[in-house]
């Protein structure tokens, strides 16, 4: 017999962030935005990327797939909200969301 259990509303986005985290690629490049001096060629950057975030050509570059895969991922990652997206002209700017992380991870300590 299998029950059913409809997750708390607090829970919703609890979930969303394991989903999120569950890629190995996605997980990958929140680990590389975290430091994104060292992991990205901050010369041909056209923003500061710690204050703005990486370029998602950038990103791209570094995983080596396609645009659309590398959109799709990171998209996830913003409804998980473990990421900002700014626009800088016609490009896409990523950058962690640390409070939002912070804050998941608090939530995390006080569910489990």
């Amino acid at each position: 017999m299998t029950t059913h259990i409809e997750p708390e509303p607090d829970v919703e986005p609890l979930l969303d962030v394991f989903k999120a985290l569950a890629n190995p690629v996605r997980l990958q490049v929140l680990r590389w935005l975290r430091d994104p001096l060292r992991h990205f060629p901050v010369e041909r950057a056209i923003a500061d990327p710690v204050e703005v975030g990486v370029c998602v050509t950038h990103i791209q570059e570094k995983l080596g797939l396609a645009q659309s895969t590398v959109s799709a991922y990171m998209a996830e990652l913003h409804r998980a909200g473990l990421v900002r997206a700014t626009r800088v002209g016609k490009w896409t700017h990523y950058k962690r969301d640390e409070a939002r992380i912070a804050a998941f991870v608090d939530v995390l300590g006080r569910s489990l």
